[in-house]
């Protein structure tokens, strides 16, 4: 048996999954998640805020003293979509060595759509829910991952469209207007048409959604009184509930969507554009429904340590 730590740091999140690899199978034995924002300003400066840098090595170290304190063998961390863009990411890599001994892999936009597949579809597999060929989409901060396959992957892109750059980009106005949205459904349409080419989106028999601003669309869809990981892992949100949501979400100020109880402090001023990323995703790929997985990029990651 062995103890994993995986760790992610993406644009707008930092996880960690520890987990026991036995016979086959991934158990969870903690699962951590703190919104840092590595990703501020990025698609403006192209570099990472020192500020920035510091809250992530603030929850890294506390990560560190959770693994080392759960007896982990192997860590594997990740970053992806600010670092990959962020002119100082050495500045990052110093500060991630220093703290937690390793190097951090920033990975392609490739890797991270075979890592978000494998995370979400193995558990797809295991209940038999949903039909092959999957389409796995991860919506980030600053990217978002379109993975089609079956058993493997078949076909991904990596779309610089997320729910953090957006949200700089276009959606400033409390709540958007109606022209900043317009402007972000033409960057997501850009991105789309860019994917097609490489991504047959409509080939998809289940389409799966992953990251945080999925399941928060998803707990808000099932009208949940808090939020509940469990309720919402394999849920299946209808095609309209998604465009509701997302509708709703957009036409809310920022204090309407602070006070959903689901919502996420950290989630609250960026989950329209990652709403509507969804959206558009879903009409895209003509499906009647969204898979939602909790399992995703992270547990791709710690079955590639296994």
């Amino acid at each position: 048996m062995t103890r994993v730590a995986a760790i992610d740091c993406g644009t707008n999140s930092i996880r960690m999954l520890v987990a026991e690899v036995s016979d086959g199978s991934l158990v969870d034995v903690a699962r951590r998640m703190e919104i840092v924002r590595l990703g501020q300003g990025v698609d403006r400066t192209g570099r990472l805020a020192p500020e920035a840098i510091e809250r992530t090595r603030v929850a890294l170290a506390g990560y560190v003293a959770q693994a080392q304190a759960l007896g982990v063998d192997r860590v594997r961390m990740v970053a992806t979509s600010a670092t990959r863009d962020a002119a100082n990411r050495e500045d990052f890599r110093r500060v991630v060595v220093a703290t937690l001994g390793a190097e951090p892999e920033v990975i392609s936009g490739a890797e991270e759509a075979s890592l978000s597949f494998v995370g979400a579809v193995r558990g797809l597999e295991a209940i038999g829910d949903g039909p092959p060929p999957y389409l796995v989409a991860d919506i980030g901060g600053g990217s978002t991952e379109l993975v089609l396959g079956t058993s493997s992957v078949d076909a991904a892109h990596s779309m610089d469209v997320g729910c953090v750059r957006l949200t700089e980009r276009h959606l400033r106005a409390d709540p958007p207007t109606p022209g900043q949205v317009a402007a972000a459904q033409t960057d997501i349409l850009r991105a789309l048409s860019v994917a097609r080419a490489r991504v047959p989106v409509d080939a998809a028999r289940t389409f799966v959604g992953l990251a945080g601003s999925v399941t928060t669309v998803a707990a808000i869809a099932l009208d949940l009184s808090r939020y509940d990981a469990a309720r919402i892992h394999h849920s299946r949100i209808s095609a309209q509930q998604v465009r509701e949501v997302s509708r709703r979400l957009l036409g809310m100020r920022h204090a309407e969507r602070a006070a959903l109880p689901v919502m996420h402090p950290g989630r609250v001023d960026v989950i329209g554009a990652g709403a509507l990323v969804l959206e558009m995703l879903v009409d895209a790929a003509g499906v009647a429904e969204v898979v939602v997985s909790e399992h995703d990029l992270l547990d791709g990651i710690a079955w590639s340590i296994a």
